[in-house]
């Protein structure tokens, strides 16, 4: 028994949904990233643990760069650059000297003992030269001041020469101070005074040149970026590799150039590209459930899921050495914007692109040029006109031409690094260009197959739904013209509604043309058609409840109709929920009148839904009550308008038919006054024309008052009656 239940847990949580959209997530991912290792198959076939299996030969002529040369050349480069040394604060050093100096005659002129002066001396100076010790310190207590002041004064010139000079770190280091003084004293100079000058400027000379290391290090980047690449060309019909040759970086780059992907295949990289592959999976789908929850739905899904998977397909099996450029970027952008939404398309495409450049090992232009492209797409796509298609076309002309303007501009930078050939150039922006029309081109073309494999309506699919001459609409214009002209008025209130909300005023408006047509299978069922046809009201003739069950079910049977003309599931909404879970009101008071209020229910008299869901399908239903209520009320006010709007509006809300849309108070506000405006502009005043205007004409003279005619009018009269009247206007003709 334990076993049996412990099977039953484990096949109810494989059989859960969770469970299941963990199977579909990882079967995605396992087929994406097979089709990405599957390129490095051919990779292995040629080359085994770094050595060549078999001769490789250039199908093109190929131009590649010798890194580790290059690399090389940069570094002997940079190492050949010295360092750059600025001129440091040397006032202190004067300073210093100045200072010994007068510490100099301080010592000499004290009352002390030859040899307490003599001790003062050793520790003020540091005698490098033991053997010329006695002789300066001799010189500083016992020459006349002349001597000495002469002595302290070429001190002080020859330290400004050496200053001038400059003294490195390096200068200092070596020792090299001491031939620095004799180099650069002042002329002149007695052979007793050297010693002295050298034993002074010693004990002060410091460096005064110091390293600049930013200007140091922007020289050696300079110097880097002066050398240009080594360049390594394979000519058509050479060999890149032989047999048995091991694979050095440059024949990598070499093989890279020539199309064949120089993964080497083992479970280490297979996982590599899963693990992406799966990371920027579960970001798509985290932003669709985050951000985009109206498109976090298996139809939206699949649809990315195989635009994915095509273009990676498409990437894998393209000849070796094609330009990934003829890739259908542009219509996976075009498609994405047109069935999901722009914002969608701009991630879906990016996160592609991450796949196939790391995937397929293509360069980082290749990624930069078709983002921009992707953004660019973003924006045009959102503001096409969808009633006409060839927009369609222009949108992926300038995506072409966009895509060569931005690879232009990126090829133009390398070719201040690299010399990158002019062919190269030009092929590939053809390449762009053609590629953004045909893109566009198929696009337009395989949108309608979509939009039935998927069941997505687009802005297009809509455009051709709100044609009149539609079946359906073609049928309900001559079986219900009442109705027809209800729905016409409906969609006018809908469409204005919706835009003035942020709703989608083209489907609110394609909608409202179908949510009555269930009315098509008992047409005289219903007043706004009876009059048309001139027959009485067949529900004078039937109790309540049976009047109720008929006119309930046109939302039931308008689904049924739906279906079978094909109708995507979105129209169907509007069909089944313009009157959510509403009462029969008419119908509900009448039995109530028969048959007293205890014997009554409302929900006997219920619609049976489901309630509006959507904005644009609330939309409808407040605006297919307004419109009938407003019908009735012939002549009506612009306060009495206002006050039906309002209070339909408020019935709506108190009995919990909007509770699942999502409509704030301040959406229902404005569309209440859009309402208005257009009720009030169909309700307008027209002056009342002569009831029958081909007797008028037939009359001898027209009579009207003196007071409007004016001269120049009544001599177009007198003409009128001189002239003959034409055949068709006669009232003697009996000729229609």
């Amino acid at each position: 028994m334990k076993k049996i239940e412990y099977f039953e847990k484990m096949r109810e949580l494989l059989t859960s949904s969770r469970a299941v959209k963990i199977l579909y997530l990882v079967t995605f991912t396992l087929l994406i990233t097979a089709i990405i290792a599957s390129q490095n198959f051919f990779f292995q076939s040629i080359i085994d643990n770094g050595i060549s299996k078999k001769d490789v030969v250039a199908q093109k002529t190929i131009t590649v760069e010798d890194v580790k040369r290059t690399e090389q050349h940069r570094r002997e480069v940079t190492q050949k650059i010295e360092p750059i040394l600025v001129p440091a604060e040397d006032d202190f050093i004067k300073t210093n000297l100045e200072t010994l100096q007068k510490s100099i005659i301080q010592i000499r002129r004290k009352d002390k003992s030859e040899q307490e002066k003599i001790t003062e001396l050793n520790i003020l100076f540091d005698f490098s030269d033991n053997t010329k010790r006695d002789f300066v310190i001799d010189f500083f207590l016992h020459a006349d001041e002349p001597s000495l002041k002469e002595a302290f004064d070429k001190a002080s010139l020859s330290l400004v020469n050496i200053l001038r000079k400059g003294i490195t770190e390096d200068d200092y280091q070596k020792n090299k101070i001491k031939t620095l003084i004799q180099n650069n004293l002042v002329s002149n100079v007695s052979k007793r005074q050297i010693s002295v000058i050298t034993a002074l400027l010693e004990q002060v000379i410091v460096p005064n040149l110091v390293v600049d290391e930013a200007a140091t290090e922007s020289a050696k980047i300079k110097a880097q970026e002066s050398v240009k690449p080594y360049i390594v060309t394979f000519q058509k019909g050479e060999k890149i590799l032989f047999e048995g040759e091991p694979v050095s970086r440059l024949k990598r780059d070499a093989l890279r150039a020539a199309g064949f992907n120089v993964y080497e295949l083992n479970w280490q990289g297979i996982l590599s590209v899963y693990m992406l592959v799966l990371l920027v999976t579960i970001i798509f789908l985290g932003y669709l459930k985050f951000f985009e929850k109206t498109y976090f739905e298996p139809r939206f899904m699949s649809l990315s899921g195989m635009l994915v998977a095509l273009t990676c397909l498409t990437a894998v099996i393209l000849p070796t050495g094609s330009s990934p450029y003829i890739l259908p970027i542009p219509a996976v952008i075009m498609i994405a914007a047109i069935f999901l939404s722009p914002r969608i398309a701009f991630l879906l495409s990016t996160l592609l692109l991450i796949i196939l450049t790391v995937g397929m090992q293509y360069n980082a232009q290749f990624m930069i040029i078709f983002i921009i492209l992707s953004l660019i797409g973003m924006i045009t796509i959102s503001k096409i006109r969808y009633t006409r298609r060839f927009d369609l076309i222009k949108v992926g002309f300038n995506l072409g031409l966009a895509g060569v303007l931005i690879m232009l501009s990126l090829y133009f930078i390398d070719k201040c690094l690299i010399d990158v050939s002019n062919i190269f150039i030009v092929r590939n922006c053809i390449y762009i260009f053609v590629s953004g029309v045909l893109n566009s081109i198929l696009v337009l073309g395989a949108s309608p197959l979509l939009e039935n494999a998927f069941q997505i309506i687009t802005p297009y699919g809509l455009a051709e739904l709100g044609d009149h001459n539609q079946p359906l609409l073609k049928r309900l214009q001559m079986e219900a013209p009442g109705t027809y002209h209800h729905s016409l008025m409906v969609s006018t209130l809908c469409e204005a509604a919706a835009e003035a909300v942020g709703a989608n005023p083209i489907l609110a408006r394609v909608g409202a043309f179908y949510h009555d047509i269930g009315k098509l299978k008992r047409p005289l069922f219903f007043v706004e058609n009876q009059s048309y046809f001139g027959i009485e009201n067949p529900h004078n003739k039937l109790n309540p409840r049976l009047s109720k069950m008929v006119i309930t079910a046109h939302p039931k049977d308008g689904l049924e109709i739906a279906r079978k003309n094909g109708l995507p599931s979105v129209i169907c909404d509007f069909i089944l929920q313009h009157h959510g879970e509403g009462i029969a009101k008419y119908f509900y008071n009448q039995a109530v009148q028969e048959e007293g209020a205890e014997n009554v229910k409302e929900e006997q008299f219920r619609y049976t839904g489901p309630k509006p869901n959507s904005k644009e399908t609330a939309i409808l239903m407040i605006a297919d009550a307004v419109e009938s209520a407003v019908r009735a009320m012939k002549g009506a006010t612009a306060d009495e308008i206002e006050n039906i709007i309002d209070k339909i509006i408020v019935e709506r809300l108190n009995d919990g038919q909007l509770a699942d849309s999502p409509l704030t108070l301040n959406d229902l506000k404005i569309i209440s006054i859009t309402f208005s405006r257009i009720l009030r502009g169909m309700q307008h005043n027209r002056i009342k024309y002569q009831e029958d205007i081909a007797e008028e004409f037939g009359k001898n003279k027209i009579e009207m008052p003196n007071k409007i005619l004016d001269e120049d009018f009544e001599k177009k009269i007198k003409e009128l009656e001189e002239s003959k009247l034409p055949k068709s206007l006669d009232p003697d003709n009996n000729e229609k």
